[in-house]
């Protein structure tokens, strides 16, 4: 199994949980927690892929994620009652989710040769997107662009400090181990310590 294939199958996984929690959070039937499940979980995965160009898509090479998602969406339906906080859960998940699927991103486009530009935006889009649309379908206010909140940061710093360890190092676990501890850092920060970036705020016009 290569790297690429490895890091989906696991944010596939992580994400569908989260997703499915987010439908829980709907009161969705069966069928809409298997929906979210699966849109959460290979949605980065597949714009990213569509952007590189990667043919064929990868839950259309490998449908093993799409019956992970199956799977985590079966378990949380049944499940999700004995959560104390789904959201708190939930987000938590997505947390855990966002730096795998960052790797993955910032992975697959290096394979591919790309510049480091796009290997971030790669790694950004990937790590951003399941999660945005599962937050859009789902009817919730998107993490993404939550206030006090880092996240796309979470990713773009996961994603730049996986191109500067590939930089300085020929070993390719270096560059995703580092992806993945610095954006689960950043992330996790700013849910437990309340980390941010300082935000915009208007002023009144001149006179």
């Amino acid at each position: 199994m290569n790297v690429v294939l490895a890091l989906d199958y696991v944010s596939a996984l992580i994400f569908a949980l989260s997703g499915a929690l987010a439908a829980s959070r709907a009161q969705l039937d069966i069928v809409g927690f298997a929906f979210l499940a699966g849109l959460t979980a290979v949605g980065g995965g597949t714009v990213r892929d569509l952007l590189l160009d990667r043919n064929p898509v990868f839950w259309i090479a490998d449908p093993v994620p799409l019956l992970i998602a199956g799977a985590a969406a079966l378990i949380v339906f049944f499940t999700a009652h004995l959560l104390e906080s789904r959201k708190t859960v939930l987000v938590w998940l997505d947390a855990l989710a966002l730096p795998v699927a960052v790797a993955a991103g910032v992975r697959a486009a290096t394979e591919m040769d790309q510049s480091l530009t796009i290997v971030i935006l790669m790694g950004v889009t990937t790590g951003c997107f399941g999660g945005l649309l599962r937050d859009i379908v789902a009817n919730e206010v998107p993490l993404l662009i939550r206030q006090n909140e880092l996240y796309v940061t979470a990713a773009l710093g996961g994603a730049c400090a996986a191109v500067g360890a590939g930089l300085i190092t020929s070993q390719p676990a270096v560059p995703m181990a580092t992806c993945i501890a610095v954006s689960f850092a950043l992330r996790a920060g700013s849910l437990a310590f309340g980390w941010s970036l300082p935000v915009y705020k208007p002023r009144p016009p001149r006179s």
